[in-house]
């Protein structure tokens, strides 16, 4: 089965707009902020926003699209205990805002998998070389 060449613009447009949220609505990224972190959450919630963004560009281009998908892949992996933390603090929050929470968590494994998958087919688009 052919992936779609869209796949990685796609991907990248999810990350741009993530991106976009930390700078727009940074307040409930910084409520996620592992507090072993050294530093303000406001600095992580910047520094994460800034990384998605030039995640998603590494992505939007066809040569170096493998290598911002890797990075991708690994950046969905680190950001993991943010998203734990998140269900932590909020279990004893409303049921749909704990529940949302606890939805994040395994959301974490398709965004991997997507973002392997996008490396594995590289340079995949109109400009292949």
């Amino acid at each position: 089965m052919a992936r779609s060449k869209r796949s990685p613009l796609m991907l990248a447009g999810l990350l741009a707009t993530a991106g976009v949220a930390h700078f727009v609505a940074p307040r409930q990224f910084d409520a996620t902020v592992p507090r072993v972190l050294p530093g303000s959450p406001r600095a992580w919630t910047y520094a994460s926003g800034v990384v998605e963004i030039a995640l998603a560009a590494g992505l939007a281009v066809p040569r170096t699209r493998r290598a911002g998908a890797r990075a991708a892949a690994a950046f969905f992996v680190a950001v993991f205990p943010a998203n734990v933390q998140m269900a932590v603090d909020w279990r004893h929050r409303p049921a749909p805002l704990r529940r949302a929470a606890y939805a994040r968590l395994p959301l974490q494994v398709p965004l991997v998998l997507w973002a392997r998958s996008v490396a594995r087919d590289g340079r995949s688009g109109p400009c292949r070389g």
